[in-house]
């Protein structure tokens, strides 16, 4: 294998012999070459965005604490643009480590600072036993039993807990805490933790194939109780994917699909997936803004592990969220930037304070399905977020490369 920075070629098994050279990476990776069918361009597209992925983790990466930055900013002054790192974020490294490694174990160091995904998992594991977010708890559990085959039992044993004697939970959090215990079901009985988790998500599952942003809703405001995120539909999304293929559970599949019809439907006419919904009847509350992640990783990584399952295929709504990452008609301004290896965060509104969401969370509490007037020209979908999360390059990395193990006539490196 050969390495330069920022450009990789990776084992791979022999391409089909009408593959054209510049596809046969791809044809080491099942999610890419199924892209293929639907969308000629769209291999070119994900390898050019997973090479760039490289890079931009590189630089929200902390080799002395072993952790990644909580966003990596576009910054100017003095001689120019330039990048900078900020903060620091459990979470993020966790989610960061698992799209690491799906690489080459070479590739890995390199970005990593000499240390492996599984490294970087093990650390996070342990800072995860002195945290007290349920989410980066979960995330913990879920990167240790991926990358190194396990995760510390009083971690697992606090998810239980936490399911158990929590008033409220997260969504997202109810939703990878589901996750890890599929993922750690092999070596740990985890059947009390995927019954409480799927059994949570299963009772606020809406008519519309919709949650809410925290489970029950009613622990929020009037105003905010019926709105959810997209992450609130693609994590529990995913989880009940998986779910199913553990348990055989025909319901969970179930759900999955209704999940991804509602949001699929909902899909803007660009490819946008938008931002928030009614977790009522399934209806898009606030558009805006539109996350470079949802299209390029987050929507792939969960719709391929629905249709996986034996769900729906989506794969025309991938395409479409994957083009709008070069399209974006809401502005003008480039969203990858090869310069330096990201890909900018959103597109969001001209606004102050998250305006639009607050209206639209208010019309729509008195009224489902009602918009407020006038509101694009108003407060106009027109403003480039110059930052780049490392979770967003994580997942990306994720969403499109197969496990090493897992790839037919690949070679672990």
């Amino acid at each position: 294998m050969s390495t330069t920075k920022g450009t990789r070629v990776h084992p791979q098994p022999p391409a089909p012999a009408d593959a054209p050279a510049d596809l046969e990476v791809a044809a080491a990776w099942p999610r890419v070459a199924a892209m293929r069918i639907d969308d000629p361009a769209a291999p070119d597209r994900v390898l050019r965005l997973t090479t760039l992925a490289e890079r931009g983790l590189a630089a929200g990466y902390d080799a002395g604490t072993g952790s990644f930055a909580q966003t990596v900013r576009g910054v100017s002054g003095g001689h120019g643009v330039r990048v900078r790192s900020e903060g620091a974020s459990l979470r993020y490294t966790a989610m960061a480590a698992l799209g690491i490694g799906r690489l080459p174990e070479a590739a890995q160091r390199e970005i990593l600072g000499g240390r492996t995904a599984g490294e970087v998992a093990l650390r996070t594991a342990e800072r995860a036993l002195d945290s007290d977010d349920p989410g980066a708890v979960a995330l913990a559990v879920w990167a240790g039993v991926e990358l190194t085959g396990s995760a510390p039992g009083v971690l697992l044993d606090r998810l239980g807990r936490l399911l158990r004697e929590r008033r409220s939970l997260p969504t997202v959090d109810a939703a990878w805490m589901l996750t890890a215990a599929v993922a750690a079901a092999d070596d740990t009985d985890t059947g009390d933790i995927v019954g409480r988790a799927a059994a949570l998500l299963r009772r606020h599952h809406g008519p519309g194939g919709t949650y809410p942003h925290v489970l029950p809703p009613h622990t929020q405001s009037r105003v905010r109780a019926h709105v959810g995120s997209f992450a609130d539909q693609v994590y529990p999304l995913q989880a009940f994917a998986r779910a199913s293929r553990l348990t055989g559970e025909r319901w969970m599949l179930e759900l999955a699909d209704q999940t991804a019809a509602a949001i699929c439907a909902a899909q803007g006419p660009a490819g946008q997936w938008w931002w928030h919904y009614d977790c009522r009847d399934g209806s898009v509350v606030e558009p805006y803004p539109v996350y470079s992640v949802h299209q390029h990783a987050m929507a792939p990584m969960v719709l391929f592990d629905l249709r996986e399952a034996g769900g729906a295929d989506h794969r025309p709504a991938i395409r479409r969220g994957l083009e709008w990452v070069d399209t974006h008609p809401e502005v003008v301004e480039e969203l990858v930037t090869e310069r330096f290896g990201l890909v900018w965060r959103k597109v969001g509104r001209r606004e102050p304070r998250k305006a639009a969401r607050a209206l639209a969370s208010a019309v729509t509490s008195v009224r489902r399905g009602a918009t407020v007037p006038g509101i694009d020209r108003v407060l106009p979908p027109s403003v480039v977020d110059h930052e780049c999360r490392p979770y967003e390059l994580g997942w990306l990395l994720y969403a499109w490369l197969a496990p090493i193990g897992r790839r037919s006539g690949v070679e672990d490196a």
